[in-house]
């Protein structure tokens, strides 16, 4: 199957680059790799916030299994003896960069800070992902990937578990006025990282889950451990397999009817067993009160000292001091942007990780030690 517009859309950079030795997709790979938002993601949760274990789900790893999930469906398809001749290397491009935009504390963290903007203006972080690469990446610079690397990551959704078969938009999107999850990708490619997204969290998150003791083996759905298998190696496989053997010969990309009916009830149980569980909705509150002091105490000091840079540099905290080379980084976005001070302020607590989070959290809530000058000791 092609892709339904012609190749010089989907190769399209917003600024034109003189081509070297890569592939353009593996090219966008790299920057991706090599940026700062993507080096953050490993201090950034999946699903457990803040883990005393060294192999708890973070974010990068998870963007690194749905870059190899969606890369490894690609090629399965291409050697299905189907019509298809799909792009590994788009996929993977698309997988890497697909959450670069997800705030802290994962979808928890995203909720608090859509809370805070309103209704006026929401806050969806794989279109935020897509405002990373293009506008605050690389100093305001963004990453000038390929508008089909970049579609894909803002139509990634894969929190909706409805819907299969999916088929590439036959026209254009046009992303920058993307503000809802509406959006099919433009290529076959981005529509597999979609299904991937679903496959690479589903059974990790059990994993996790277990090592948690929030669950055990045992409560899984009988059907789906029959079926699927009862370890994230198993549910992978078995998932790739299904989508391979049901696309090879469709113009769609999805799931069987019965293997879909099985990714439904897993997603359910997950939502039921995992994500609500009491000891992750516990956390929840200490998440709300940390993104909603510092969206607060931030929108506060912009609109205190604005763009007066070296009063930033005079302050005590390295809080905020931080936060004035920040905005003073991406002063020409900003600036064309008329200096929105909700937006910087998203801008700048999506970007955070958990921990660098945490840390200006107790920068701003617990007071300074007053330091005294030593005398001399008296004889």
């Amino acid at each position: 199957m092609k892709n339904p517009l012609p190749e010089e859309i989907y190769l399209r950079r917003t600024k034109p680059t003189a081509p070297d030795i890569r592939a353009e997709y593996f090219r966008d790979q790299t920057k991706i790799i090599h940026s700062y938002p993507f080096r953050r993601l490993k201090h950034k949760t999946q699903v457990f916030y803040a883990p005393d274990n060294d192999h708890i789900c973070t974010r990068i790893e998870h963007v690194l299994h749905v870059a190899t999930i969606a890369a490894t469906i690609c090629r399965g398809l291409n050697l299905s003896g189907g019509d298809w001749a799909l792009d590994t290397e788009l996929a993977y491009a698309i997988g890497l960069g697909h959450d670069l935009g997800h705030a802290p504390f994962g979808h928890v963290g995203e909720m608090e800070l859509a809370a805070k903007l309103g209704a006026q203006k929401t806050f969806l972080h794989e279109i935020n992902s897509y405002r990373v690469v293009e506008h605050l990446a690389n100093h305001g610079q963004g990453l000038n990937l390929t508008y089909a690397v970049k579609d894909g990551i803002i139509c990634h959704n894969g929190e909706d578990f409805d819907q299969n078969g999916l088929k590439p938009s036959p026209v254009q999107n046009d992303l920058e006025n993307i503000k809802d999850r509406a959006y099919i990708p433009c290529s076959y490619e981005g529509c597999i990282v979609r299904l991937s997204d679903k496959i690479a969290y589903l059974g990790r998150d059990i994993e996790d889950a277990v090592t948690a003791g929030f669950i055990s083996k045992a409560d899984m759905p009988p059907r789906v451990v029959r079926e699927l298998g009862d370890s994230n190696t198993e549910i992978i496989s078995a998932l790739i397999a299904d989508v391979v053997e049901c696309s090879k010969r469709s113009a769609a990309v999805g799931f069987t009817p019965e293997k879909h009916a099985l990714v439904a009830e897993l997603g359910k149980f997950n939502y039921e067993q995992i994500y609500e569980n009491p000891k992750l909705i516990k956390n929840r509150r200490h998440i709300r009160t940390t993104i909603h002091t510092l969206f607060d105490y931030y929108l506060d000091l912009f609109r205190k000292t604005g763009l007066d840079f070296a009063a930033y540099e005079a302050m005590d905290l390295e809080a905020d001091r931080s936060f004035g080379r920040y905005v003073d980084q991406l002063r020409a976005v900003y600036e064309k942007e008329g200096y929105d001070p909700k937006a910087i302020v998203t801008d700048y607590i999506s970007g955070m990780t958990d921990s660098f989070a945490l840390d200006c959290m107790r920068q701003i809530s617990i007071p300074q030690p007053m330091h005294f000058r030593r005398s001399a000791p008296k004889d």
